[in-house]
């Protein structure tokens, strides 16, 4: 009888706008040597206008985005490759949903203050997502529940000790069997 081996490990670096997700996602894959997935690409272009023109997004307009976050999580444990993907995955059911597209999903939560996440807003370029929708990221982010698999790090801290906490929770848990 063969051994079972584990499907590879899904990283969703979550968290709200400006938490560093993009940065320390890609760097975490480039250490793993797994593929990063930017999950603000596969937004629906008429909801990354929506998003510009400063409007917030309900459950409804954000499924098929959820969704294609998912179909990516479903790929990346079936091929065997895993993947790190940043997603700001604010509510625990958008979270379910990712944990049921594929085992060994793991989240890191970039926890940022709100001052902190509206001065770094305030000073990216090139990003669709604008400083008024900030406070709906707060009042919608629902912080990792006991029991999810996962670790919430002080994004203030900057890349490389959240990269650093980060990979060894990481090691624990897959050490422990993604448990």
């Amino acid at each position: 009888m063969g051994t079972s081996v584990p499907a590879p490990t899904v990283v969703v670096v979550m968290g709200v706008a400006a938490s560093g997700k993009s940065t320390v996602g890609r760097l975490l894959a480039r250490r793993r040597g797994v593929p990063f997935v930017e999950g603000d690409e596969l937004h629906p272009a008429e909801n990354v206008a929506r998003m510009a023109g400063g409007e917030s997004l309900d459950d409804e307009d954000r499924r098929p985005w959820l969704q294609a976050l998912a179909a990516r999580i479903r790929t990346a444990t079936q091929d065997g490759t895993g993947a790190v993907i940043s997603c700001s995955a604010l509510r625990y059911a958008y979270r379910q949903l990712f944990r049921e597209a594929g085992s060994g999903v793991w989240f890191l939560h970039l926890d940022l203050d709100p001052e902190v996440a509206r001065a770094r807003i305030d000073r990216r370029t090139g990003h669709f997502m604008p400083a008024a929708l900030l406070g709906s990221q707060f009042d919608a982010l629902e912080p990792l529940r006991p029991g999810e698999p996962g670790l919430t790090v002080d994004a203030a801290a900057g890349p490389e000790a959240v990269l650093e906490t980060a990979e060894a929770a990481l090691a624990d848990f897959e050490a422990r069997g993604r448990r």
